[in-house]
Parts: structure tokens; sequence; C-alpha cells
């Protein structure tokens, strides 16, 4: 097998177990991406996972499957992002399928319904840790926290978050252009990931 095909093996096997942890959206699987892709595998560095998760909320569709797609993409190019994509959908649409027949039949359950309330409980403290691993990452100085904050605070006032993603964006822009008319440069790491064919 040669490499390429390895990779794109390793691609499909990393997200196809990841793919039972998207209870709750693909922002519930952000600690899961980054154990896999960049302590394990070497393949991005975290920095790079925390845009493309940021990427991945500003296009239409879910999170989880744009963000396997954008990685898959960016390790491997097109087939790559076709690979992480099978692997993370095949067990979900599988999933859902089976799930669907059942709670149809079950969801009046006392039982049942305590385990979804459960599962929500748990997926709310998975996405709390993805926030906290992603801010460690994102939130390097002052002005980056001041950014955080007030993105945070402009998701309260009920303003939809794309238009939260774009003003961040621009003031981004606007922060490097102002450093750079003060002769101060904005130096953003740069490294190639070493990838690691072994599952």
């Amino acid at each position: 097998m040669t490499d390429k095909r390895k990779l794109h093996l390793s691609l499909f096997l990393v997200f196809l177990k990841m793919s039972p942890l998207t209870f709750g959206g693909g922002y519930a699987l952000i600690p899961a991406i980054e154990r896999e892709v960049v302590e394990k595998k070497s393949w991005l560095r975290r920095e790079e996972v925390a845009d493309l998760f940021a990427v991945s909320g500003t296009v239409p569709g879910a999170v989880a499957a744009n963000s396997a797609a954008f990685i898959g993409y960016r390790i491997a190019g097109v087939s790559g992002a076709i690979a992480a994509l099978l692997g993370i959908c095949l067990p979900t649409f599988v999933l859902m399928i089976v799930l669907s027949v059942f709670y149809v039949q079950f969801k009046d359950n006392p039982k049942i319904e305590a385990a979804f309330t459960a599962i929500r409980a748990t997926v709310a403290a998975l996405i709390a840790f993805a926030a906290i691993k992603v801010a460690r990452s994102s939130i390097v100085d002052f002005a980056s926290g001041a950014l955080a904050t007030g993105a945070a605070l402009l998701l309260f006032t009920g303003i939809h978050p794309l238009w939260v993603i774009a003003l961040g964006a621009a003031a981004g822009m606007l922060w490097v252009h102002f450093r750079a008319l003060r002769g101060k440069e904005t130096k953003i790491k740069d490294k190639e990931p070493v990838y690691d064919y072994m599952i």
C-alpha cells in the first residue's frame, strides 16, 4: 500500500473512531479531534485546528462534517477530505437509522428520557471543555482576549453568529494593519505537520 493510501486509510479510521462522539454537535468533537489530529498523529498544530473549526462554523452544514472535510483536505487534498468525511458520516448515518426506529417505540419510556437528559448534560460539559481548549490556543494577548470577550457579549445580544465571526475577522485584520502602521510585525507560527501513517 502506498503512503498516500495509508494516509487516506488513516484519516478514514481516525474519523470513524471519533464519529460516535458527535452527540450534541460537532463542537463536542473538538477535544477528540485535537487529541487525535494534533497530539497523536501530529498532522496539524493546535492553532490550525482552532482556525479550521472557526471556518467550519461559518459555512452551511454540520460542523462535524465540515471540520472533517476541512481537516482531510488540509492533510491530503480532495481525496483526504472524502476519506475523512466518509469516516465521520458513516457511523452516524447507520446509528441515526437504528435510533429512529427504536426512538419512536420507546420515546415515552422514563428510562430512555432519563438517558437523553444525562447525554445532554454530558454534551454541555464536552462543549465547555472544547471552548476552554480553543481559548488557550486562540487567546494569546490582550487584543485577542478583548476580541473574545467582545464576541461573547455580542452573542448575548442575540446577533447572528455569522455577523460575530465576520466582525471578528474584520477586527483581526484591522488590528494587524494598525500594528503595521506602528512598525510592529505580527508573527504567525508556521510549522509543517509531521505525518504518522500508523493507526
